[in-house]
């Protein structure tokens, strides 16, 4: 019983942590010189990586605005 109710915390803890989208000024920080040491290895030209992560996060921001839009 103990060790079921050991996982059920444990599994709980997990969603509950890996629902937060967003990401703190230091996290956002790193994230951007991980990118940058990424471009400076690929001889100054962003990675394929890079660039549909940046894709995908303007797509993001602009859903967020046109839902923002919808809502006034």
């Amino acid at each position: 019983m103990n060790r079921l109710f050991a996982v059920a915390i444990f599994c709980g803890c997990a969603l509950a942590l890996g629902a937060c989208q967003q990401k703190g000024p230091m996290e956002q920080a790193g994230a951007k010189v991980d990118e940058t040491v990424r471009t400076i290895k690929n001889g100054g030209e962003k990675t394929t990586a890079d660039k549909i992560n940046d894709a995908a996060h303007d797509a993001s921001k602009d859903v967020e605005k046109a839902a923002d839009d919808l809502k006034k």
